[in-house]
């Protein structure tokens, strides 16, 4: 998994998180065609689900510096975004703040369609313990389509290993009551790498980038210090965070779990 466990704060919080990009560093990722991402979105895609935009929003700005992009990376993109890249996408307006387009598969517990032409704060509005994220809506919102690159990081542990947790075609999967290594064996850790990059073309846009990545929990917490950190960051939640997440009902014992491990 392309994600250092070293970026969990201790203890946990809410926040943005955004740090700037290193020029010319990487913000998009080839879809490996078959892979279970890929038949994800491309279900998704299928069905019609896959993009949403306000009336009379032009994206062919985002899509050309999406494309423009894969070009600087040296990605092949003739073909539909959705499967090009592991990336989800959508457009942030730095004008009034809003997601005029979306173009989303694989969203984690969030329905993309509920979130279209809605001002940042309101996006993030159900965030639990994001009073700092949503206190600093506009600054982020300047900061991001300011013409700069950013990248922030989000994970959680799921006991689903699907992509697509949006929740209407995917309700939550519910814990096993496994404890130890039969509850870790059906347990995935869930993270995203987002990152903000510039449309230009004369707008005050940003393209957001989302990357979700998922793999066993067994095989990321693969020494010590990873179960230590992974561990402290889970105690330190809130029960809010906690429960916004999915982790209340297993808390306890993916912490005895990550415990064991963390000697």
């Amino acid at each position: 998994m392309d994600f250092d466990l070293a970026d969990i704060t201790v203890p946990f919080r809410m926040q943005p998180g955004l740090r700037r990009l290193a020029p010319g560093a990487r913000q998009l990722t080839p879809l490996a065609e078959g892979s279970a991402l890929w038949r994800e979105k491309k279900a998704v895609m299928a069905s019609g689900a896959s993009r949403h935009k306000v009336a009379g929003f032009d994206e062919g700005p985002a899509l050309a510096a999406i494309h423009e992009q894969a070009l600087l990376e040296g990605i092949s993109s003739g073909q539909a975004v959705e499967l090009a890249f592991e990336e989800d996408f959508a457009v942030l307006d730095g004008r009034d703040t809003t997601l005029p387009w979306l173009c989303v598969c694989v969203p984690s517990h969030w329905a993309p369609e509920e979130k279209l032409g809605l001002p940042f704060a309101a996006v993030h509005a159900p965030v639990a313990d994001a009073r700092l994220l949503v206190a600093a809506s506009s600054q982020l919102v300047a900061l991001a389509t300011g013409g700069e690159r950013w990248e922030r990081t989000v994970w959680t542990i799921s006991p689903s290993a699907r992509h697509d947790q949006h929740p209407h075609r995917q309700p939550r999967e519910p814990w096993p009551e496994a404890e130890g290594d039969a509850l870790v064996a059906s347990c995935h850790f869930r993270a995203e790498r987002q990152t903000f990059f510039p449309v230009g073309r004369g707008t005050q846009q940003a393209v957001f980038t989302i990357r979700v990545m998922v793999e066993p929990l067994e095989s990321v917490v693969d020494e010590p210090h990873k179960a230590a950190r992974l561990h402290d960051a889970i105690a330190s939640m809130t029960p809010a965070v906690l429960q916004y997440k999915g982790l209340a009902p297993a808390r306890d014992r993916l912490l005895a779990w990550l415990h064991s491990r963390r000697t």
